[in-house]
C-alpha cells in the first residue's frame, strides 16, 4: 500500500508520496497446510513519485509532467518505477503533453499487467495559446479509469488522495457521531480554503498528510504500509523541481 497526495491551488502542483514498500508472504507447514499470511515491510526506499520530461536541442523543457503510482507496486515481481523508467524511454516523443501521457501510460500498463491493482497521479501544464493551463488525472489499470481531477468549476483548487488514505478522511471529511436522540448525525468539518492557499502552504499541506499517516498507524494495531521518507515535487508554470527527494547514500 502507498500514500500519494496532489494538491492543487492557483501557484502550482505539489505531488507528495511516501516511500514504503509493504509485501504479503504466504507460507506453508512442512506438511504443506496453509498458515496465516504475514505481512511485512519490503523497503523503505521506493520511489512513487516521478518527473517525466523532455527537453529541445538548446536544453528548454518540451513537457514536464509528474506522475505517482500508488497500490500494488511490484508486477511480476519488479518494481513499478522500473516500468516508469521503460515507459518513458520505449513510449515517450517530443510531441506528448500532460493531456497525452494519461492514455499512453495506461495503456502501457494495461498491455503487460490488465489486471493489476495499481493506480496513477499525472499532473503538469499545457501551454494553450498564451496560458498555462493545469490537468490533474487520476488513473487506474485494472479498472482502465482515466479521469481529470481539477474540473466543474474549472480551475478548480483541492487535493486528491490514493492509496492508505483513511488517516487522512478520518482527519478532513464529513464523519457520523451519534446526534441526541441516538440517530447518526454528520458532523461537518472545518473548510479548507484551497484557492487562498499559497505553494508553500500546499508543500506544507501534502507533507503534513503523508507524516500524519504515517504517526497515526505507527500507533494502531495494524499493517505499518506507509512510511519511510516522503518526497515532494512542485510543478508551477515556470517548471519543476524537487521539493525533497531520497538519495543514494552510503555509511555515514
Amino acid at each position: 500500500m502507498s500514500l500519494v497526495i496532489t494538491t492543487y491551488v492557483p501557484e502550482g502542483i505539489v505531488m507528495a508520496s511516501d516511500s514504503r514498500q509493504s509485501i504479503t508472504i504466504e507460507r506453508k507447514t512442512p506438511d504443506g497446510k496453509q498458515v496465516p499470511k504475514v505481512d511485512t515491510v519490503n523497503s523503505d526506499n521506493v520511489y512513487k513519485t516521478y518527473l517525466l520530461s523532455r527537453k529541445d536541442k538548446s536544453g528548454k523543457p518540451i513537457f514536464e509532467v509528474g506522475v505517482q503510482s500508488f497500490g500494488q507496486d511490484l508486477l511480476g515481481g519488479i518494481s513499478t518505477a522500473s516500468y516508469i523508467k521503460r515507459f518513458s524511454e520505449e513510449r515517450l516523443t517530443d510531441e506528448d503533453d500532460v493531456t497525452k501521457i494519461p492514455e499512453k501510460l495506461v495503456k502501457f500498463f494495461r498491455e503487460l499487467f490488465p489486471t493489476a491493482d495499481t493506480g496513477f497521479h499525472i499532473a503538469g501544464y499545457k501551454r494553450e495559446e498564451k496560458i498555462s493551463v493545469p490537468y490533474v488525472y487520476h488513473c487506474h489499470i485494472a479498472k482502465n479509469i482515466i479521469e481529470q481531477r481539477n474540473t466543474n468549476p474549472y480551475p478548480q483548487y483541492s487535493a486528491t488522495w490514493s492509496g492508505q488514505i483513511d488517516v487522512l478522511a478520518g482527519v478532513l471529511q464529513p464523519s457520523l457521531m451519534q446526534g441526541p436522540e441516538g440517530k447518526p448525525v454528520t458532523m461537518q468539518k472545518p473548510p479548507i480554503i484551497w484557492a487562498a492557499m499559497t505553494l508553500q502552504d500546499a508543500i506544507d499541506f501534502s507533507i503534513y498528510a503523508i507524516r500524519t499517516t504515517i504517526d497515526t498507524i505507527r500507533f494502531q494495531a495494524r499493517p505499518k504500509n506507509v512510511g519511510g521518507p516522503i518526497d515532494v515535487l512542485v510543478i508551477t508554470p515556470d517548471g519543476a523541481r524537487w521539493i525533497q527527494r531520497k538519495e543514494l547514500k552510503g555509511e555515514k
